[in-house]
């Protein structure tokens, strides 16, 4: 194989074993059929399972496998972000290791790419496989978050593409801790494609994604391209001070003039519960940036590397190892 990596393919993967020979196989195969050199980054995000281990076993005969084991568990973003500092290859492919995204689908990544295409995206027409509250609320988040930024984020698609080697070194300059890798892709902008597919639902195992990991996938993505909620929030606190205004004048107007009597307690507690729960979302709403300000701050690594295997250079080194204590 040639020392000149033409394509990285980075898989991320969080508790796979059921499913991760089968994806080194599909991924294998597909990469054959391109014809070129390659690599496969396999990034273990803290897994508990075996899947490290299957991986780190074909590292040591498969010249093209590598594994970055991260010490914990960091989050699916920034175990993209390990790998894309890894990557040596002109191309990068980001693909989840769970295959509900075709692998086969790299190979037309390829011809894009090829056309002169520096970003290409895969475009979900379809999700099989999933409940309707998941499709709605991703579909929603989608759209709200198209509205929300300044710039174009396309709607219905995930991590899967591939990113030109130019698109990728961006990437890594950009240090923020609360990444959402796919918009930072938008931002960064050259030219960009989408392909359109359906996608599989899960070949075996369960959702890395459940609703609190997706509400803070969402968080960040909106807090990291926008800051339209705080401006939101002060047109709503505008809007509920004028609201209060005119209603003491209300109350004044039929104490002095009519002879009504005042009621409504009830009603009064409940507006007064009702603006404070406002002010609370308010204040929910600039925590959500003042933390990730805090956490900008700290200065922190993104993620901390136990482990790197790697093909025939790990097993030279195993060998030479075995060589030394022999001696």
């Amino acid at each position: 194989m040639s020392t000149k990596v033409r394509y990285s393919i980075i898989i991320p993967m969080f508790n796979e074993e059921a499913v991760i020979q089968e994806t080194y196989r599909r991924i294998k195969k597909v990469m054959g059929v391109a014809g070129e050199a390659y690599e496969l980054l396999f990034v273990n995000d803290g897994s508990t399972d075996n899947c490290a281990q299957m991986i780190e076993e074909c590292s040591y005969w498969d010249e093209s496998v590598k594994l970055i084991d991260l010490s914990r568990n960091f989050g699916h973003q920034i175990a993209i972000t390990a790998g894309m500092d890894y990557a040596l290859g002109d191309a990068v492919v980001i693909i989840d290791a769970d295959l509900q995204d075709p692998p086969e689908l790299i190979l037309d990544m390829i011809k894009e790419w090829k056309k002169g295409y520096e970003v290409v995206y895969a475009k979900r027409v379809k999700r099989r496989g999933e409940s309707f509250f998941k499709k709605w609320t991703a579909s929603m988040f989608y759209r709200v978050l198209r509205y929300s930024t300044d710039i174009s984020i396309p709607v219905d698609t995930g991590d899967f593409r591939l990113i030109d080697r130019k698109v990728c070194d961006q990437l890594k300059r950009l240090p923020e801790k609360n990444r959402f890798v796919r918009g930072l892709v938008s931002w960064v902008g050259f030219r960009q494609k989408a392909l359109e597919y359906e996608r599989d639902e899960r070949l075996a195992g369960e959702t890395k994604y459940p609703l609190k990991r997706m509400i803070k996938l969402s968080l960040d993505g909106i807090t990291s391209f926008s800051y339209k909620p705080l401006k939101l929030a002060g047109y709503l606190g505008a809007l509920l001070s004028v609201s209060g205004f005119l209603y003491l004048l209300y109350v004044l107007y039929t104490v002095t003039f009519t002879d009504a009597a005042v009621r409504g307690w009830a009603s009064m507690i409940g507006i007064t519960l009702t603006f404070n729960g406002f002010v609370l979302i308010m204040l929910g709403i600039l925590g959500e940036y003042v933390g990730r300000i805090y956490d900008e701050t700290k200065g922190r690594p993104l993620y901390i590397v136990q482990e790197v295997y790697g093909g025939k250079k790990q097993q030279a080194g195993k060998e030479q190892q075995l060589v030394n204590l022999n001696k």
